[in-house]
């Protein structure tokens, strides 16, 4: 099993900044990649970035490259997404997820919502 703990959400203007968190704990060892996703009210969830836990290559949505940036630090076995520019599409809950095979995103945290005004 793993847990996931996502935080950092939180109100910001358009053009602000802002960044999440995700801190794993149990099983790190059996992670793959981490993800973040997001939705917004009424959406369907969609994929934002993740990054291999090991080697730390990153993938990114066309929605928020140039933007967004996953980030790791495995002595904290902790993720971040650094948010920049943000604009009010980017308002969702943001939750963060563990795949320990590729793709199979098998451990989720319980969202912090992000909210950017206009």
């Amino acid at each position: 099993q793993v847990q996931l703990v996502d935080t950092g959400g939180g109100l910001v203007q358009a053009g602000g900044s802002l960044r999440l968190s995700c801190a794993a704990s149990g099983r790190t060892f059996s992670i793959y990649t981490i993800g973040w996703f997001r939705q917004a009210p009424g959406k369907d969830r969609e994929f934002v970035t993740s990054i291999t836990w090991s080697g730390g290559s990153t993938y990114g949505a066309d929605p928020v490259k140039g933007r967004f940036t996953i980030s790791r630090d495995i002595a904290k076995n902790t993720v971040y997404l650094q948010m920049n520019s943000l604009k009010p599409e980017d308002t969702a809950v943001y939750y963060c997820a563990a795949a320990t095979t590729p793709g199979n995103y098998k451990y989720w945290g319980q969202g912090t919502q992000v909210t950017v005004s206009s």
